[in-house]
């Protein structure tokens, strides 16, 4: 990609917006931090329930992120090829959830995943799995609203992929599945990381679509929710600091991952 360095006129015109951009993402989340003391967070953090409910959000988020991995790559793999009768409908299928408010997105669940919808009671009778407050309805519901995130992400790696490169495997005697695999899932591959990062960060941050379909166990928005309406916003804010210093944490090392030189 060609960087054309603007005038020094244009950069510094171009600071305000993205300064007050910081500020805007930044001031909240450090006045939240700075206003917890020591003991506080120190007596959040030795609660059995909070500790858990992050280890919950932590893990169900990764387990979306596999799941939106396995189902989203092949799919963005499709929605980048050529134009093809239906594209844009799928295309607008797969943005949908984005415009879905996540309460409604939690209760159109329900009807398909909770006790009496017909994914919920297939998979009860059959394999003996239930959505309905158990970890597999949490993953469900971060999956809803987070797949759009992995789909886009890795459509973009692909439709990013010079089509000579493929034709060139091609006729070096490459067959179409070694072209995917040798070819365009490595040069798609930073793309894709991308979308699994921004798939874990909404995942483990989801409430709405999360609390109508398992209100228990609690993942850790859940938690904090509680937390607020019991003891206000003392606890909560403490709660939401650590899950912040958690989701920070595993932020930072995924896109260190992605950074590194040998993903480029």
């Amino acid at each position: 990609m060609t960087f054309v360095r603007p005038g020094y006129w244009l950069t510094a015109l171009l600071w305000i917006p993205a300064a007050l951009l910081f500020a805007f993402v930044l001031l909240p989340l450090l006045q939240m931090t700075l206003a917890q003391s020591p003991t506080s967070l120190a007596a959040v953090a030795a609660m059995p329930d909070v500790r858990a409910a992050i280890a919950l959000s932590v893990y169900t988020a990764l387990a979306t992120t596999a799941v939106a991995a396995v189902l989203g790559i092949p799919t963005a793999y499709l929605l980048s090829r050529p134009s093809f009768f239906g594209k844009q409908f799928l295309e607008a299928v797969v943005d949908l959830p984005l415009a879905v408010p996540h309460t409604v997105a939690g209760i159109a669940l329900l009807f398909v995943f909770g006790r009496e919808g017909i994914a919920g009671f297939l998979a009860g009778r059959y394999l003996g799995i239930s959505f309905w407050g158990t970890g597999a309805g949490i993953v469900v519901g971060m999956l809803f609203v987070s797949l759009p995130y992995m789909v886009n992400s890795a459509r973009a790696g692909f439709e990013g992929i010079d089509p000579r490169l493929a034709k060139a495997a091609r006729t070096l005697g490459a067959t179409p599945s070694q072209v995917l695999a040798r070819v365009l899932l490595p040069l798609a591959l930073r793309n894709i990381l991308t979308g699994m990062v921004l798939t874990y960060a909404r995942g483990i941050a989801e409430f709405g679509a999360v609390v109508l379909l398992a209100f228990y166990p609690m993942t850790a928005p859940v938690k904090i929710y509680e937390l607020y309406l019991e003891s206000g916003l003392h606890q909560a804010s403490s709660a939401a600091v650590l899950l912040l210093a958690v989701v920070l944490v595993s932020f930072v090392l995924m896109r260190f991952l992605i950074g590194k030189k040998r993903w480029s």
